[in-house]
């Protein structure tokens, strides 16, 4: 097996991920494979976990139909909201904390339909 039946370059240290189809940087992609905005039913999803976090409090937001860089400035947002810290991984915002209400204010002002998930 060679190198290159691998898949290729995945992430550069100087532009950051890289895109599968045209093997360019995700900011300068010149396919659609890198801009697919994923499929919802138009409800953004609030709630609160404690699973595998040794206790600790995380708003965990699901649902929303951003593409990978809105979805980022998002959860900036949203942290930025909650003065807490927090994380944006597949397509999933994280906000260190219990702020469902706050959250929920938040998106709710931006104009996305919002419901409070899990209890």
């Amino acid at each position: 097996m060679r190198l290159s039946d691998l898949g290729g370059l995945v992430y550069s240290t100087e532009s950051g991920r890289m895109c599968p189809g045209c093997r360019q940087p995700v900011a300068q992609c010149a396919c659609q494979a890198a801009r697919a905005v994923p499929v919802g039913d138009g409800t953004v999803r609030v709630s609160r976990e404690t699973k595998g976090r040794g206790g600790k409090a995380v708003t965990v937001v699901k649902g929303v139909a951003l593409d990978e860089a809105a979805l980022a400035l998002l959860g900036k947002q949203l942290k930025a909201a909650c003065g807490s810290g927090g994380t944006v991984k597949d397509g999933v915002i994280e906000v260190q904390g219990d702020h469902v209400e706050r959250v929920m204010d938040v998106l709710r002002q931006r104009g996305h339909a919002v419901k409070r998930a899990g209890g």
